[in-house]
């Protein structure tokens, strides 16, 4: 008897060096057991240095990538990282709706790791009236939790105030990430289900290299829901499997290094490393 194989859709935009975006989502899915299929949005020519140069997706192929993936291998769950603009948001929402997705995991990337603009300035409104309506989940930093909500998430207060804020956008849960608050032991996501908040707290890694923390962790989120976990549990696992992402972290390039999803398979090559 073949083995059920379970599948998750990253639609996002490529990271030529490597460490986040389509990248660090396959690996992640690939880590956690979950095939992963692709819609890429953007082609990014990057390093750990920084974004040298951006190149949108029609989309109208954003769209035909999609519906060739969901009208053959489907998804347990999709998830959606740079988005670009304001017309592919309009097509993945499109597409969201056509296919009836209910696991639908949103990271609204505004910013990469190095501070460059992936974000049209017109494109924060067709995320909050497109897509978050129809999200299961936004995990946004708290960068992007302040651009939404129009006041800075600095400390813990403003975290809470944000998610229940981006809640009443649509969102069913929220996930405001900690990670860029000044907290000294630990980096503190709040998770916000329109009732109730649950910290999600995990010691905070003494390394400069993150880049892709927030693509691996929504993926992480995504690759679990589609394996049949409840949310809160979803986000508890991918809290947990993140920071030993960070805390494998490479330091490779000059810049910013890359968190690394594939730990438990690197680990194993050595004879550690476990995946739960």
């Amino acid at each position: 008897m073949a083995e059920h194989v379970v599948c998750a859709l990253t639609i996002a935009g490529s990271d030529s060096g490597g460490g986040a975006g389509i990248q660090a989502d396959l690996k992640t899915f690939a880590a956690l057991g979950v095939f992963g299929t692709s819609a890429i949005t953007a082609l990014t020519a990057q390093n750990t240095r920084g974004v040298a140069g951006i190149h949108p997706v029609p989309p109208e192929f954003v769209r035909r990538q999609i519906e060739a993936v969901l009208d053959d291998i489907g998804a347990g769950a999709v998830k959606t990282g740079m988005l670009a603009n304001r017309e592919i948001i309009q097509t993945v929402a499109e597409a969201v709706e056509r296919y009836a997705i209910e696991c639908l995991v949103v990271d609204p990337v505004f910013l990469s790791k190095h501070g460059d603009a992936l974000l049209t300035d017109d494109a924060v409104e067709a995320y909050v009236n497109e897509l978050f309506p129809r999200a299961l989940i936004v995990t946004p930093n708290a960068e992007e939790a302040a651009r939404l909500v129009g006041f800075e998430v600095r400390d813990r207060d403003a975290q809470r105030r944000a998610a229940a804020a981006i809640a009443r956008l649509g969102p069913r849960w929220v996930l405001v990430k900690g990670g860029h608050l000044a907290d000294a032991d630990e980096a503190i996501d709040l998770l916000y289900d329109g009732r109730e908040f649950h910290a999600l707290a995990a010691p905070r890694c003494a390394t400069p290299h993150t880049h892709g923390t927030g693509c691996t962790l929504s993926a992480a989120i995504a690759a679990y829901l589609a394996l049949g976990e409840p949310l809160r549990r979803a986000a508890e696992r991918a809290k947990e499997f993140v920071t030993r992402s960070i805390e494998h972290a490479l330091a490779i390039g000059g810049g910013v290094g890359p968190v690394n999803p594939m730990w438990a398979t690197w680990g194993r090559k050595r004879g550690e490393g476990r995946l739960d």
